[in-house]
């Protein structure tokens, strides 16, 4: 796929996806929902990539949804398909595929990606431009940064799965006053709020971002790192501590003979960087997904 609305880079096993709409501070569109989606397909299918960074070109992160055609109708102009969820008597087929917002399709896809991804927000992150972080693995902002999760303000509810990340990252009550009061707030009060880890100089971000993501690459095991990605995103959904048992078990009896854990010992043993032979794309355990794939009905 050919990009219009953002850049791909990857240098140095990482990864980099630039919003790339700097003269509309990066507002979010069907055509960038897709390219990201691209974005992370292309990264996860390759093992030279151990990490990911996501920012924005110019002065914005992103400022949320594009609002240029002056709605957020489902049966605007720009959206035909939406429009196949109603029928000709005005009724809504909820389980309609088409009635599915693009935040929730793109923070689906970010879920389920085996490389950590870090969000380096560089300025203004609004609406979608937040939510669409919450399924990021770290969030680090510049003093320039600002968000808001302004969807009531708008008339409309939070999306991107939102509801669900959001309070599991700083807690219900913050996340309450944050949605409620649909305020734009500056990177202190996220880096407060547990929103971001840390916040740097414009300058500093991107260096900081790599720097995070180069620890990462030169230390670790990818097979182990996407293991342990998707182990604890899924189990803050589970119901019960049996549930992380059964997957951490599973684990450990996969791993523990593998050429991974061997050279993880010597390495330790011999006081030497480690040289992880194993590769996503062929060294996934043999249980692994262990997980039924929900479907939109």
């Amino acid at each position: 796929m050919a990009y219009e609305q953002i850049l791909y880079e990857v240098a140095d096993n990482i990864a980099t996806i630039t919003l790339n709409r700097p003269e509309k501070l990066n507002a979010f569109t069907a055509v960038m929902m897709d390219e990201m989606i691209d974005a992370f397909d292309k990264a996860d299918a390759d093992d030279n990539v151990r990490a990911i960074i996501v920012t924005g070109a110019g002065r914005a992160f992103c400022a949320g949804a594009d609002l240029s055609a002056g709605t957020f109708a489902s049966t605007r102009a720009d959206r035909p398909q939406r429009r196949s969820a109603i029928g000709a008597d005005g009724t809504v087929d909820w389980s309609n595929e088409a009635i599915r917002d693009g935040g929730g399709r793109l923070t689906l896809r970010i879920f389920d990606c085996l490389k950590p991804v870090i969000a380096a927000v560089n300025g203004a992150a609004v609406g979608v431009g937040v939510t669409m972080q919450l399924a990021m693995d770290v969030r680090l902002a510049s003093e320039n940064a600002r968000f808001g999760f302004v969807f009531a303000r708008r008339g409309i509810v939070p999306e991107a799965c939102s509801s669900w990340f959001l309070p599991k990252i700083v807690g219900i009550s913050q996340a309450l006053e944050w949605t409620f009061t649909g305020r734009v707030f500056p990177a202190e009060e996220a880096l407060a709020g547990g929103l971001v880890k840390r916040i740097y100089q414009p300058d500093q971000l991107i260096p900081a971002a790599r720097s995070l993501a180069r620890e990462i690459a030169d230390n670790t095991s990818q097979v182990s790192v996407a293991l342990i990605r998707q182990m604890l995103w899924r189990m803050a959904g589970a119901d019960h501590p049996m549930e992380a048992h059964k997957v951490d078990s599973r684990g450990v009896f996969a791993r523990s003979p593998s050429a991974d854990a061997r050279e993880g010992v010597a390495s330790f043993l011999e006081k030497r960087p480690a040289k992880f032979p194993d590769k996503v794309s062929k060294d996934m355990p043999a249980y692994f997904p262990w997980w039924q794939e929900r479907k939109y009905s």
